[in-house]
């Protein structure tokens, strides 16, 4: 499968990758963010999150591994997930910089600013409002 490398420092605060109770927080954490119960399983080594399970799409993958990857503490995420229905092309990553907005993001993506609202609409219910913080990680499809 991959690996995919997130910022360390940024993320929500879920705290305690080394906990035994790190899968249900984790599993917890998926839920709160909006993405249902997923047929998942996490295990944690070190500052690497890996991600075992089934879905049910490509887009339910991608934000299963943002949702596990946007937590502080976790550098990488180690997909181990399969995708059980139709795949589609996998979507581009992008990690927000200081100062950087969903408008200035679009920009430099799609050469267009206004087309901020494709980067939100991709990202929910993971982004709650229109606004990112430095090191999160965002899903692109063109």
């Amino acid at each position: 499968m991959s690996l995919f490398s997130f910022v360390k420092e940024a993320g929500d605060n879920v705290a305690g990758l080394s906990d035994s109770d790190f899968e249900a927080r984790l599993i917890k954490h998926i839920e709160g963010v909006g993405l249902g119960t997923p047929d998942i399983s996490a295990q944690a080594e070190g500052d690497k999150v890996i991600l075992r399970g089934e879905v049910n799409s490509q887009e339910e993958k991608e934000k299963l591994l943002l949702a596990a990857g946007n937590i502080q503490g976790v550098a990488s995420v180690d997909d181990q997930i399969t995708v059980s229905g139709p795949t589609a092309q996998a979507s581009r990553f992008v990690t927000a910089k200081e100062g950087d907005t969903l408008s200035s993001i679009s920009k430099a993506v799609y050469g267009d600013p206004n087309r901020y609202n494709k980067i939100f609409e991709t990202n929910k219910p993971l982004l709650k409002r229109p606004e990112v913080y430095p090191g999160q990680v965002l899903r692109i499809v063109d």
